[in-house]
């Protein structure tokens, strides 16, 4: 049986049985003994091993997507235009999935009892595993940046240091020749390579962990919970939904003066790939052929753009973070203030350089995140079973936002250097 499916079974087992429980027990004093000695702590184990792989999976793939950039010294223009516009689409899907949620408002159906008891349960812990409270985003946090020693800011779990840290490593890595930089990129590709691994062992029992962190949550305040849970799931997929087919298509037609039906019936195979795989890495060949023979792209320009998309342009990473930071926020009964929100933007465009382009990749470093503004990390289990269809639906904004840079960077070399020069 697929592992998506067994999360979703595993989500609806848990809900229901914690919901059963409830409602017989009436939250009882046995039952609160039962989840903080048996199910909570399996639960907290299972994300503890997520957790774990954040700091050495920030340090490989930020540093690497960095350090790929040094091509942008070769192809210039065409290097800047697509960073830009890789930076623009993160950023404007990251809003629009906080203007979703700002607007609609689904984690605020819980009644306020049962948002005062999970803040009051959870906040503790979010706050000794991220080492960050999520109260000060000024000077402060400003300066604690730069880090005087990266191993200390890592240990403490001072995520803006390390990633602070891991870009520097990058930049480095693009003033330094082949022979002094091959080293360290290649520990740096197998340190990813292991994070993914590991990633790969713990999601083997998400199921477990998702049974035991969804069941503690039903069993202790019941069935309240989870009416918000189908909400969020629309207002996730009408979001990305609303970027795919408006926001992509007037791109494609005041920029890049494409007629848009034309373009996704073209590349509709890209789709389906990103969907059915959850992956952009393993939808890249396809993606790079599309681009090619069915868009009419040139190499050079998709050679160049559609890889390093892969590895830097998650816009449906970034919209799902955003919306989903807010969401558990909203469940807990925290107002983000607009500073924090503007700190949620900022952290979904960095650490979208830093997913893995993997199923379930961005799921570490949006604990990150919820840690980051004092939201509680416990609270992703509300969403994993579901995260599946999510992941699914982001990765084909994911892969279809790097076919429409490319489309925007060749109409601009084609309007600037003239159809000859872009074709040879």
């Amino acid at each position: 049986m697929p592992l998506h499916t067994r999360v979703l079974i595993a989500l609806v087992a848990g809900a229901t049985v914690g919901v059963v429980v409830n409602l017989l027990t009436q939250g009882s004093a046995g039952t609160q003994r039962f989840v903080s000695l048996v199910t909570e702590p399996i639960g907290r184990m299972w994300l503890a091993g997520l957790i774990m792989v954040v700091i050495p999976l920030i340090l490989s793939t930020l540093s690497l997507g960095v350090a790929g950039l040094g091509s942008l010294r070769r192809v210039g223009r065409i290097g800047a235009l697509t960073l830009v516009c890789f930076l623009a689409l993160t950023a404007i899907s990251t809003a629009l999935g906080l203007g979703l949620m700002n607007t609609l408002r689904p984690g605020r159906n819980l009644e306020p009892a049962v948002k005062a008891q999970l803040l009051e349960t959870y906040r503790g812990q979010a706050e000794d595993a991220m080492g960050l409270s999520g109260k000060a985003f000024g000077i402060d946090l400003l300066v604690k940046i730069v880090p005087r020693n990266p191993v200390r800011a890592a240990a403490d779990g001072d995520m803006l240091a390390v990633i602070f840290f891991s870009l520097m490593i990058g930049i480095a890595l693009t003033t330094l020749s082949r022979e002094r930089s091959e080293p360290l990129v290649r520990f740096l590709e197998s340190l990813g390579h292991v994070t993914v691994a590991i990633i790969e062992l713990v999601m083997k029992v998400a199921p477990l962990g998702v049974f035991c962190l969804i069941f503690s949550v039903t069993a202790r305040f019941g069935f309240d919970l989870l009416l918000s849970l189908l909400q969020y799931v629309l207002t996730v997929v009408g979001g990305l939904a609303l970027f795919q087919f408006v926001g992509y298509p007037l791109i494609l037609k005041l920029v890049a003066r494409r007629d848009p039906f034309e373009f996704f019936r073209k590349a509709r195979i890209v789709m389906l790939t990103a969907f059915s795989t959850s992956s952009s890495n393993a939808t890249l060949p396809t993606t790079m052929r599309v681009a090619q023979d069915e868009l009419g792209l040139p190499r050079e320009v998709a050679g160049f753009v559609l890889p390093l998309g892969a590895t830097l342009n998650m816009n449906g990473t970034s919209l799902f973070e955003g919306a989903t930071v807010l969401f558990l926020a909203q469940v807990f009964g925290i107002d983000l203030s607009l500073g924090a929100q503007l700190l949620v933007v900022l952290m979904a465009v960095v650490t979208a350089i830093g997913t893995a382009g993997i199923p379930g990749g961005s799921i570490p470093l949006l604990m990150m995140i919820l840690g980051m503004v004092g939201v509680p990390m416990e609270g992703i289990a509300i969403i994993m079973g579901v995260d599946r269809l999510l992941d699914m639906c982001r990765t084909v904004l994911n892969v279809s936002g790097d076919l429409v840079t490319a489309t925007v960077v060749t109409a601009y070399e084609r309007a600037r250097l003239g159809e000859a020069a872009v074709e040879a």
